[in-house]
């Protein structure tokens, strides 16, 4: 069998910008930085859009104090219920989950300074299950038609690529 056994979790966003709330948009699909993780050879695990799901594509931008209600939380631990259940049984069967995806500053996604509502369930979750795992944000500055291979190396760094 030819697998490189490593994974990553990513914001929906990262593969699908069409999900993207239609003004904050930065690429055309997937962002280009995916590339490297697929050239790595690292399989990768596309968490599901809360706002997607919430709101539906052509929401208009609210801010996190916005979405933070029992119902948004509500749905985006459901949301990441079936997620956890394939990374255990990845964990169980030798895989290794290298880290997690967020986007900076995204009401959801964020990870680092104010986290986002998504990263906050997943991350409770994770500790819960003794599941430890590192992490990287995308910069609100990246676009499609940046060079990425200084972000891809910070990436590597983190994520112990």
């Amino acid at each position: 069998m030819n697998r490189g056994k490593n994974l990553v979790l990513v914001s929906h966003c990262l593969l699908n910008q069409n999900s993207v709330v239609p003004p904050l948009a930065r690429a055309k699909g997937a962002f280009p930085i995916v590339k490297g993780l697929i050239e790595e050879g690292i399989g990768i695990l596309q968490l599901p859009c809360p706002e997607f799901k919430f709101l539906g594509p052509e929401r208009k931008p609210m801010s996190k104090e916005e979405y933070d209600s029992k119902e948004y939380r509500e749905l985006c631990r459901n949301l990441f219920k079936p997620v956890l259940e394939d990374i255990k049984i990845y964990l169980k069967s030798g895989y290794n989950l290298l880290g997690i995806l967020g986007i900076n500053e995204s009401p959801t996604c964020s990870i680092t300074k104010e986290r986002g509502i998504f990263m906050e369930e997943i991350l409770e979750v994770l500790e819960k299950e003794n599941i430890k795992i590192n992490h990287f944000e995308i910069p609100t500055t990246y676009t499609e038609g940046e060079d990425y291979n200084e972000l891809y190396s910070s990436l590597k760094k983190e994520l112990g690529i």
